[in-house]
């Protein structure tokens, strides 16, 4: 979605959502210091971002999910510290990661954490150190779609394994109206979309899919697109735009690009339908444990949650940085953002903008490791 609103509601939501487990901070205000962004954000004369020595131009790259998440945070944290300068390009995961090894950004960000190989190629430019992955942004991956008339569509893992593998291609299919008895479906064809770039999206929804339905998802995953047929569509912005101009469409993109658009409800074993939302990837997330070691915090996400209310296709977006060995002309700047980012303030501009924060006890241990980057 667009930052186009301070939603003072939907953070308050939030935090009475996750009982206490996250901190949200209401925030923001325009240059009159009292107003909100359009985004939540707050303005340099409220907030408590501390700049200490930042400045100079920072370059970062990658997930293209947590875009608007980025974009809000920028708007806050120049307006705090003018003299730094941050070009978020959001080319993906795949991009930011390649771009991270090979030293020409200062900070990466990715849906997946990085691989064994990532990590090795890490050493390259972390002079002494290696690259970490520090959550800062939950998500739900929403399946939207284009049917004229069907407003509350229900699948289920099978289902949605079959649809993007091509194995079902009509919406009016068998297994499709017993998630939909009282919905009138048509026999239209369906044209489902995918991501045409190495995408942690695309990763996180393999991985929920492997998870859920091996024996109809035999893919092993990853970031590139594995399955038969479907349309490619560039970024999640390329597949919500896709799918909002074509009848029969589904796609999958980060909630925050599908505002305008139907998405999917889906069936998870518990009593009803989960719809992608803040509160309801928050509470699937909330389930996640950390499985890196040392200073590296990657988390595993239960993806066969059954917990009420809680939206299974979810993702963490984690800031990839150098451990020990950032460049010493950017280090500074880095760290001052990505305490902002990891703050009670930082995180808690998200919900306002269909982000989920990142649970409390995790965010804790990540404001530890950013004030510990040399």
């Amino acid at each position: 979605m667009k930052l186009q609103r301070m939603n003072r509601r939907a953070l308050t939501l939030g935090a009475l959502a996750v009982s206490g487990a996250l901190a949200l901070t209401a925030c923001g205000s325009d240059d009159t210091g009292t107003d909100k962004t359009a985004g939540g954000a707050s303005t340099a004369a409220n907030s408590s971002i501390k700049c200490d020595d930042a400045k100079g131009q920072l370059l970062a790259d990658g997930s293209s999910a947590q875009k608007n998440a980025i974009d809000a945070w920028v708007k806050a944290f120049t307006a705090a510290c003018p003299g730094v300068q941050i070009n978020y390009k959001g080319g993906g995961s795949g991009a930011g990661v390649t771009a991270f090894t090979q030293g020409t950004v200062a900070f990466a960000g990715s849906d997946s954490a990085l691989k064994p190989e990532d990590v090795t190629a890490s050493k390259q430019v972390c002079t002494g150190g290696t690259g970490i992955d520090l959550p800062a942004v939950g998500g739900a991956i929403a399946l939207a779609y284009n049917l004229p008339g069907v407003d509350n569509l229900v699948l289920d893992a099978p289902t949605l394994a079959k649809i993007f593998d091509s194995k079902i291609s009509k919406w009016d299919d068998a297994a499709i109206k017993a998630l939909n008895p009282t919905a009138k479906l048509p026999s239209t064809k369906i044209q489902a979309f995918h991501r045409s770039e190495d995408s942690g999206t695309t990763d996180n929804l393999t991985k929920y899919l492997i998870a859920t339905t091996p024996e109809n998802w035999k893919y092993e995953g990853g970031k590139a697109w594995q399955a038969k047929g479907g349309q490619a569509a560039s970024g999640s912005s390329g597949i919500a735009a896709q799918v909002k101009q074509t009848e029969g469409a589904i796609g999958y993109m980060e909630l925050s690009y599908a505002k305008e658009l139907s998405t999917v409800s889906v069936a998870t074993g518990a009593s009803a339908p989960v719809k992608p939302s803040s509160d309801s990837a928050t509470k699937a997330i909330a389930a996640a444990t950390v499985v890196g070691t040392g200073s590296d915090l990657s988390l595993k996400l239960d993806y066969k949650t059954k917990a009420e209310g809680a939206y299974p296709i979810t993702l963490v977006t984690y800031e990839i940085a150098c451990d020990k060995g950032n460049k010493a002309d950017t280090l500074p700047a880095t760290k001052a953002f990505l305490r902002y980012i990891t703050s009670e303030e930082g995180q808690g501009i998200l919900s306002g903008i269909d982000y989920a924060p990142i649970p409390a006890d995790i965010i804790a241990k990540v404001r530890t490791t950013v004030e510990s980057l040399a």
